[in-house]
């Protein structure tokens, strides 16, 4: 119960919130399997928005209501959401690419449940947006060109698989059932303090072994790049896994503050995406 000014307004909670809406696209990648989508979540059901009074209520016939503001539903509900968010990071570090900003968001996302997402990471990706968090991310992952969007070409020299793609997640998919196995390179720059240590904490269910080398990592300056490799071993079925690799300074642990970096693991049975 709380007071707006002499009135009484009853507040709920929406037990069930977050949950991806039905409506919502979901994964997978129909190009590559490997690289995980969708990227991230945002509040996009009911959002009181703004709305264009050359159009009615519903916009359907007999509807003579003309409102500034409407409830709406809808990606078009969530994208707002996400270019403020990226907006507000910009506003923290002008000097930041759109790439590191995208990693910024995924990085800090909020892990969401697979209990009340059945499709779990291919409905919500890294997890539901915290601009609070993007906002000081601790470290990002750095990305190739091709991701920037530049004009840059690929050589045969930098040329490389979707495996070692610096991409805020990872995944990997296979054609049958059995034993998979794959390593994945990535390199991350210290935004954080100038002096900090990040060690590697691994979260998988059975089934799936997951290997951080080197396990800690040590910064003595902003700006500081240094590599490391994930080598994953699975057994699959016929469901997918997911784990996640969180790099923590010892003070902080998700759910409850900054995650420094948080990385996901997705093992599919290809079989039953293909159409």
């Amino acid at each position: 119960m709380c007071l707006i000014g002499r009135h009484q307004v009853q507040a709920s909670v929406d037990e069930a919130a977050p949950v991806v809406a039905s409506f919502s696209s979901r994964g997978p990648n129909q190009i590559t399997l490997d690289i995980l989508k969708p990227d991230i979540t945002a509040p996009g059901v009911e959002i009181l928005a703004a709305w264009s009074m050359g159009t009615t209520v519903t916009g359907e016939l007999g509807d003579t209501r003309v409102v500034q503001f409407n409830i709406i539903s809808g990606t078009s509900m969530a994208c707002p959401h996400a270019t403020g968010t990226a907006a507000y990071v910009k506003s923290f570090h002008p000097t930041w690419s759109p790439s590191a900003i995208k990693s910024a968001l995924m990085t800090t996302a909020t892990p969401m449940s697979p209990a009340k997402n059945s499709d779990a990471e291919f409905a919500y990706g890294s997890g539901q947006i915290d601009p609070s968090k993007a906002a000081d991310p601790g470290y990002n992952a750095t990305t190739l060109k091709i991701v920037t969007g530049d004009a840059s070409t690929c050589s045969a020299a930098t040329n490389t698989t979707v495996w070692n793609l610096n991409y805020p997640s990872f995944a990997l998919s296979s054609q049958q059932p059995g034993s998979i196995s794959q390593t994945f390179n990535r390199t991350v720059t210290n935004v954080g303090a100038a002096d900090s240590s990040y060690q590697a904490d691994v979260f998988a269910p059975s089934g799936l072994v997951v290997k951080v080398n080197p396990s800690s990592l040590a910064f003595k300056a902003v700006g500081e790049k240094q590599s490391f490799v994930v080598t994953v071993n699975a057994t699959i079925g016929t469901k997918a896994l997911s784990g996640s690799l969180v790099w923590s300074d010892g003070q902080c642990y998700q759910p409850d503050c900054r995650i420094s970096f948080l990385n996901k693991f997705y093992l599919i049975y290809c079989f039953l995406f293909l159409k």
